[in-house]
């Protein structure tokens, strides 16, 4: 009796479970504290009532109160979780165990039904699962990425949307796979995949960028992220892995790197040219004083073989010199062109004998130039030039011998380039069989003065002026080269609309001097260099005019402001402070019938800027000076 009191005391305490007593019929017959709280019927608002009446409506339709028991009766014991109803009519979700109970005799009396209420759980649960699902679906809605799991041997157990649009398999196809399939053959064979997920174990994440494989065999460029997933117990479960595909973002940042290391290869370039312009400019005025008080010299000294031979030397030294600083101002683009519709294959043919005294001969030529071609418009002497060049280049490729071949094929381009304009063009190829150049030779080898010749053996100006002259005519310069293989210059250039005009005979090595106008003339000679103005007054005098040097502008601005007679003014161009084109323009607002020689190395200047201004090229002879005052006085405007 003591026990039975204990055992009602200590069900009665029991708060958090409803325990109570059902007779076989599903009368309540007990009701305990727990109960009470649980389901809110005081005991004698229950007891004697159907069990039944904890259910929902549709449940007791149904007929579940009827099958627990009988589950119960059957079994000895029935066990589920289902909604039940308080007696606010509030519902709870609760985990109901019905007992059966048998006596001592091992009758059957009733049943024992344990009650608890776990609604929060189920409510947590839910929740749980709402979640899960909202990320399964957002994950799988995915489609710029690929995320997926691995399993801890790096086979895939689930695939989003992104990883199907993205590698290209449906999930039926890859799910069970290993990942290491998405990785090229040479990855794979370095075992990169493996690394992958190795990395992720001992530093917990693996990042990195890398060619991955489609289903159809097609490359692209990815990011790649694997974080290892393990459990409360710190139990790897395998691995997430998130891939992108960046090959456009790629191929934007590269294409962004070349802009920009083009633009700083424009900038370096530029400056480059800037100052090899500027190195050129002076040193045309020191050639001027040497080949003019060379010329004098000559005229004045007795002939005498040995000094002959001194002065002989000492002006195709200055003629040299005079060739270097067009090839400077050639890839200045600074030196003028004189341009007209040339026959390329017509003046390729004409350098033949050219070509071989200076190619030696262990050096075949080969030409190609199909019937038919139409001109270009170029300078025939910068092409010429620029042709010798290139095969002078191609043969020291060949230190042994070989072939150069000089072709022409007509090309047209339809978009607008880097450098070239829609429109049609000859492409002038000149090609060798030499040793070719490595990648980073080639990167560098339009540089200028950049040359893999021995010292002295070349100047590593003839590719950079034939670049500078092709880009001054509208037209460009490509290099391919292969080690090896050999080397390919082409030369772009524009086709010209006229028909080219038959080819001038070749100019004498010395052209006679034209006679100064009678009586000699007043002539002011301005020019900020006083070795050029020193030696270029004594040639005009000893042509026989009386001279008048200014230093500057300014100072010949001062002398034309008197009224001494002045014939004629010879002016440099490229003086500080006032041009000597700004000059003119301030003479000609007075004098506007007095003729002006601009004598200038840099192209800018147009050959006749406005009446009665001309253009002399420096460094000039006392003969090319002669001619040009002549020429000046021939067309003066009255």
């Amino acid at each position: 009796m003591a026990d039975d009191i204990r055992y009602r005391l200590l069900v009665e305490a029991v708060a958090d479970y409803a325990i109570y007593m059902i007779s076989p019929q599903g009368v309540v017959t007990s009701w305990n504290s727990g109960a009470r709280r649980l389901k809110g019927y005081a005991a004698d608002e229950i007891l004697g009532q159907n069990f039944a009446t904890f259910y929902t409506d549709e449940d007791r339709a149904g007929g579940l109160p009827q099958r627990v028991l009988a589950a119960a009766t059957n079994e000895g014991r029935f066990e589920g979780e289902g909604w039940r109803v308080r007696k606010d009519g509030s519902r709870f979700w609760a985990h109901v165990i019905v007992d059966r109970i048998l006596d001592e005799d091992g009758v059957f009396i009733g049943f024992a039904k344990i009650t608890r209420d776990l609604t929060e759980r189920r409510r947590s649960e839910e929740a749980l699962k709402r979640s899960e699902e909202r990320f399964r679906l957002l994950v799988q809605g995915v489609t710029d990425y690929a995320i997926y799991m691995l399993d801890p041997d790096g086979r895939v157990t689930n695939w989003n949307f992104g990883a199907e649009r993205i590698k290209g398999y449906l999930p039926q196809e890859i799910i069970g796979e290993h990942f290491s399939r998405f990785y090229t053959e040479e990855d794979r064979a370095a075992g990169l995949p493996q690394i992958g997920l190795e990395t992720a174990l001992r530093d917990g994440r693996f990042e990195k960028e890398g060619w991955r494989v489609r289903k159809d065999g097609k490359r692209f460029w990815a990011n790649v992220v694997i974080d290892p997933i393990r459990n409360e117990q710190g139990e790897l479960l395998g691995f997430a892995k998130i891939t992108r595909d960046i090959t456009e973002r790629r191929e934007t940042q590269k294409a962004l790197e070349q802009a920009r290391e083009a633009f700083f290869q424009a900038q370096k370039m530029e400056a480059i040219g800037q100052l090899t312009g500027g190195v050129a400019h002076d040193f045309n005025n020191l050639l001027m004083a040497i080949l003019g008080s060379l010329d004098l010299l000559r005229k004045r000294l007795p002939q005498e073989p040995r000094t002959d031979r001194l002065l002989d030397n000492a002006m195709h030294a200055a003629q040299r010199g005079a060739s270097l600083t067009q090839r400077m101002l050639a890839f200045a683009r600074r030196q003028e062109l004189k341009t007209e519709p040339v026959d390329a294959a017509r003046l390729v043919e004409s350098m033949n004998d050219l070509l071989g005294r200076s190619l030696g001969g262990a050096i075949t030529v080969e030409t190609r130039f199909p019937s038919g071609l139409r001109p270009v418009t170029a300078d025939p002497a910068q092409l010429e030039l620029a042709l010798l060049n290139l095969a002078v280049n191609a043969r020291d490729a060949m230190p042994n011998g070989g072939e150069i071949v000089i072709s022409g094929v007509e090309r047209v381009v339809t978009v607008q380039g880097p450098r070239l304009a829609p429109g049609r063009y000859l492409c002038i190829s000149v090609s060798d069989t030499g040793e070719g150049m490595d990648e980073e030779t080639l990167a560098r080898a339009i540089e200028p003065f950049f040359t893999t010749k021995g010292v002295g053996k070349g100047t590593g100006l003839g590719l950079s002026m034939a670049q500078g002259t092709a880009e001054q005519l509208g037209g460009e310069l490509v290099l391919t080269s292969a080690k090896g293989v050999g080397t390919t210059v082409e030369l772009w250039l524009p086709e010209a609309i006229e028909k080219a005009p038959a080819p001038a005979p070749a100019p004498a090595a010395s052209p006679p001097p034209v006679p100064s106008p009678v009586g000699g003339l007043t002539i002011l000679l301005v020019d900020d260099d006083a070795l050029v103005l020193v030696s270029t007054a004594e040639m005009l005098e000893d042509l026989g005019h009386q001279v008048l040097i200014a230093s500057s502008s300014e100072a010949a601005l001062a002398l034309l402001s008197t009224d001494r007679q002045v014939d004629l003014v010879i002016t440099d161009h490229a003086m500080p402070e006032m041009t000597g084109l700004e000059l003119a323009e301030i003479v000609k607002a007075t004098r506007p019938t007095l003729p002006i020689i601009l004598a200038s190395g840099f192209a800018e200047l147009p050959k006749i800027v406005k009446a009665d201004v001309y253009k002399l090229a420096k460094p000039f002879s006392q003969d090319a000076l002669n001619r040009a005052i002549a020429d000046a006085f021939a067309q003066r405007a009255f």
